[in-house]
């Protein structure tokens, strides 16, 4: 219930006022009182801030749930390591946040990490949250892979779209539909799919690809790569719409490297930090575990006039 943090605050205000009145009637606040007190007013503040940026997640699917999704740029082992740390960094927000997610695809990298991997994430807000993270993600490091312990520049992108209502339909003709199927990939031994169980779809007039290999038949894959290309076509037409309503609000990009969202710079100094929103930490492995929230709601109150912070 979006309202919840607002009569969540009001009650706890309401007892804070009653432990005052009393302890005023005894001599005034001891210690273990005063604690208490500051103790509600940070979960005040905390409650009241949730309630802020949610007033942000307005969108017609911000509440649903999402696909997510992450490519490797050029760059070789490089570039699919860098996915590699960014899908754990994305599992363990999602795993904080208590959002309930399923790896649907993953091409394994060239000696390290991923190609590409997706995700479907279920949870409240789940879109509206992870929407913020679409764009191209930086990384700076002196990379484990070289020899010569030389800084290495990588870049991956990442794509989150809706998952949309059943009820909402989507016409995609047969016509324009290329339809593959391959071997999903395993982790060997007796669990190596020995079957064409794998799909992948292509929408011709889109140029969509979308691959689902999480389902052992080939028939739920084939349905559930349905309705993700279903999803993007479906947000696609959405933007479409808002840019052509608006095109200098258009908040998705097309995503191109050399326009990076955040940068992650591990060496010479540690110093991750928004490009949009200017937010930043010094914490890089405390965000790399998956602490994203507080750049995700500095990218959602961005139209506000709430200053930047720095943790």
């Amino acid at each position: 219930m979006v309202t919840e943090p607002f009569f969540k605050s009001a009650q706890m205000l309401e007892d804070v006022q009653v432990l005052i009145e009393l302890s005023a009637e005894e001599g005034g606040l001891d210690e273990a009182s005063k604690a208490e007190v500051e103790s509600t007013f940070e979960s005040v503040e905390a409650s009241l801030r949730e309630l802020e940026v949610a007033k942000m997640l307005s969108g017609e699917l911000d509440s649903g749930d999402c696909y997510v999704e992450i490519n490797a740029g050029a760059g070789g082992t490089e570039a699919c390591d860098w996915v590699g740390i960014l899908a754990r960094m994305y599992t363990r927000y999602f795993q904080d946040r208590g959002f309930d997610f399923e790896m649907t695809d993953f091409t394994d990298g060239d000696g390290a990490g991923y190609r590409s991997i997706s995700y479907e994430v279920q949870g409240s807000f789940s879109y509206g949250f992870l929407k913020a993270e679409i764009g191209i993600h930086r990384l700076v490091r002196i990379s484990p892979f070289d020899a010569n312990k030389k800084r290495h520049t990588s870049f991956a992108s990442v794509y989150v779209y809706p998952v949309i209502d059943e009820d909402i339909d989507v016409e995609v003709r047969t016509e324009d539909l290329r339809v593959d199927t391959y071997r999903a990939s395993g982790a060997g031994g007796q669990h190596v799919n020995k079957t064409n169980s794998a799909v992948r779809m292509t929408h011709a007039p889109s140029g969509i690809v979308v691959q689902c290999q999480a389902e052992r038949s080939q028939i739920r894959n084939r349905e559930r790569a349905m309705k993700m290309l279903k999803a993007r076509l479906y947000e696609m037409e959405i933007q479409k719409r808002q840019a052509e309503a608006d095109k200098e609000n258009s908040e998705k990009r097309e995503i191109a490297w050399g326009s990076q969202i955040r940068n992650y710079v591990l060496q010479p100094y540690q110093l991750i930090k928004d490009v949009r929103t200017k937010y930043e930490s010094s914490n890089v492995q405390k965000v790399l575990d998956g602490d994203i929230q507080p750049f995700i709601e500095s990218y959602l109150m961005m139209s506000t006039d709430t200053p930047t912070q720095t943790s």
